[in-house]
């Protein structure tokens, strides 16, 4: 972990500009690797076939996490990010830890699971402003919350209200609501087999 100095650049971090390149290389692949590839045009519509993609991939926020690096995660995260980058004037940063300062290694270049290794998206000139893609990915595995209460979020009811979370704090929201999320079979298994080769 390193703690960056005044001039650091959150919109340049040269593992998040490399990721972004590679990931944009493979999005065509990707999404053909899915049953939605041509609903997967980037439109904020399309965040509901995501959804769909992500359920039938992950059935827990906590195997969303411990998946994250694989390639479906990696492609679905960058999809999100982008569609509000597209559609909210957001842009994409990585960010150091809002306690420490620190700088984490991107995406686990060590190969441990940290809390703050993925990149995030927010408006440009706020640095206050930012919301992570892989924690909207854990949300919507969320049946309830922490006093039991039902929650029901989608990629596109985050998207119509980004900020109703405090998305800074996601990993101190969310590594205490890794138990067991199973409630997605609500529609008694009518999904289609949204996920192609990536199950």
């Amino acid at each position: 972990m390193t703690e960056p100095d005044e001039t650091y650049d959150p919109t340049r971090h040269p593992g998040l500009l490399r990721w972004m390149d590679e990931r944009r290389d493979a999005h065509e692949e990707w999404a053909e690797q899915t049953s939605f590839a041509d609903a997967l045009d980037f439109a904020p519509a399309s965040l509901e076939a995501l959804d769909e993609l992500v359920r039938q991939t992950a059935n827990s926020m906590e195997e969303v996490t411990d998946q994250r690096m694989a390639p479906f995660f990696q492609g679905a995260i960058w999809y999100v990010g982008e569609v509000f980058c597209r559609h909210r004037k957001m842009v994409w940063k990585y960010i150091p830890d809002i306690v420490s300062g620190d700088l984490e290694p991107f995406f686990g270049a060590a190969g441990e699971t940290s809390a703050l290794d993925h990149p995030c998206v927010g408006a440009p000139a706020d640095p206050e402003s930012y919301l992570y893609p892989l924690n909207m990915l854990r949300r919507i595995l969320l049946t309830e919350d922490e006093v039991g209460n039902p929650v029901e979020e989608t990629l596109s009811s985050i998207f119509a209200n980004p900020f109703d979370e405090d998305d800074g704090d996601e990993d101190d929201e969310d590594e205490d609501e890794d138990e067991d999320e199973d409630e997605d079979d609500e529609d008694d298994g009518e999904r289609p087999d949204a996920t192609g080769s990536w199950v």
